[in-house]
């Protein structure tokens, strides 16, 4: 016999979370299932674990820099085994407390791995269920390589896990999992390189930034090598053996290591769901969806979160997708996303933030057509001097006519809340006198504005 709901949500990460907690507050009967622990990526393998090691990164960084200026003369690394076991103590309780507040919500939970059989029927493990609406947030996964040797790659969760960290790593990829897990790694005495296909890394980044950014890596002693494909793996005696090909020349060049991290990209995590038998159509591999996050071929399905497209993956990008969503379910089909306003930050150290357009964008929607950037190396300011960092810069972007800011990028210190400030004054309008004439705390991070937007 089928179960009956009104909706049953299928992953219990941020978007699937609040889908449920949202549309059982309206009055719904809700289901809530996952293949895994409850909690989902960020919380359990994703942005809130690693930000616990980056955190410690930073502060043995810190005492780094200062030697012989005040932290003594002994170099520190991070002690691998007891920052695993401090990690643990935020991703080990969350699985029972999430399930135990659905309980507490009277939404009926399950484990399994869910499928559908029809457009309205979800088949998990021995049980079958059916709700007016399924709701899909299962996430991402790490993109298939399809190279030899793919089985050898750790991902990053399984970093996050290692009981010890290997002295020589290889990072295949050059985006935000590969850098921010050499900069830790860096940190923890290991011998780094993150191999890169093309000739840019962090692409969703501001390129004169990443290129300050890679010298401050390089200094760690992260070696960036760009037009390296990583071609295939191989066990050795020892370790592995990485063979690449080079864009440019076409020859083959081989690198050692302890370890190969997958960093090369993520793809919707749905390929388990068989979405043709609940009549879901893709689009290049993902979800098809209307502006109002509704499957385009099935109307009972909506999806947010990490495994649609568009919307950078982010968590709190997620969760408003699923709000909104969630609000086009109660009161029919009427809310959209903006994400022209979405700050994002990778944390390395220093830290690299953005908002809005990047100095190279199509300048077709500024009202003016013509547009100021303004760009401050800030290496030598007191607000980087005063621990020694050597690497800070500012890159921001200015409509001449309206004086609005469209675009914000920090390099330095902090810079994963500065933006915050260049985020909301984006939204709310602004300018970038408004914004500079501000009196803020002083010596403070936030005070530099008054240089930054001169």
């Amino acid at each position: 016999m089928k179960k009956d709901y009104d909706v049953i949500v299928i992953g219990t990460g941020a978007a699937g979370t609040t889908f449920a907690y949202k549309l059982n507050a309206a009055g719904m009967t809700v289901a809530i299932v996952d293949c895994r622990e409850y909690g989902g990526t960020c919380a359990l393998r994703g942005c809130i674990p690693k930000k616990v090691l980056t955190g410690v990164a930073n502060i043995i960084d810190a005492h780094n820099r200062m030697l012989g200026k005040g932290t003594g003369q002994e170099k520190h690394v991070i002690d691998w085994p007891s920052l695993i076991a401090f990690k643990k103590t935020f991703t080990d309780p969350h699985p029972p407390q999430t399930e135990q507040g659905f309980k507490e919500a009277n939404i009926s939970i399950y484990h399994g791995i869910a499928s559908f059989e029809d457009e309205s029927t979800l088949i998990i493990g021995d049980e079958k269920i059916r709700a007016k609406y399924i709701i899909i947030t299962t996430g991402s996964r790490p993109r298939k390589l399809n190279i030899p040797g793919e089985e050898y790659l750790v991902t990053s969760e399984a970093f996050m896990e290692l009981e010890e960290l290997p002295k020589k790593i290889i990072f295949a990829g050059g985006g935000y999992i590969s850098f921010e897990f050499a900069h830790i790694a860096a940190r923890a005495g290991s011998d780094v390189t993150i191999l890169q296909r093309g000739d840019k890394v962090l692409k969703e980044f501001d390129s004169d930034l990443v290129d300050i950014l890679v010298k401050a890596s390089e200094d760690a002693g992260i070696r960036v090598i760009k037009g390296k494909e990583v071609k295939k793996i191989e066990k050795t005696r020892d370790g592995f053996k990485v063979t690449t090909c080079c864009q440019n020349e076409g020859k083959d060049e081989t690198f050692f290591a302890d370890m190969v991290v997958h960093g090369s990209g993520r793809v919707p995590a749905i390929e388990e769901l068989q979405l043709e038998k609940g009549n879901v159509a893709l689009d290049n591999g993902n979800i098809a969806l209307n502006e109002y996050f509704q499957s385009i071929s099935n109307p009972g399905v909506y999806a947010a979160g990490d495994c649609i497209r568009p919307g950078p993956p982010l968590t709190p990008v997620a969760s408003l997708q699923a709000a909104i969503a969630a609000n086009n379910i109660i009161e029919g089909n009427k809310y959209t996303v903006d994400y022209t306003v979405i700050p994002s930050t990778v944390f390395t150290i220093p830290p690299l933030a953005g908002v809005g357009i990047t100095e190279n964008i199509s300048t077709e929607n500024i009202s003016s057509k013509k547009h100021k950037v303004l760009f401050y190396d800030m290496s030598q300011w007191y607000s980087t001097r005063r621990t020694n960092l050597k690497y800070a810069a500012s890159k921001v972007i200015i409509d001449e006519a309206t004086d609005k800011i469209l675009g914000a990028h920090i390099l330095g210190p902090d810079a994963e809340e500065v933006i915050n400030l260049f985020a909301v004054a984006m939204k709310y309008g602004l300018t970038a006198t408004q914004l500079r004439s501000t009196v803020f705390s002083y010596p403070s991070i936030a005070y530099d504005l008054n240089y930054i937007l001169k």
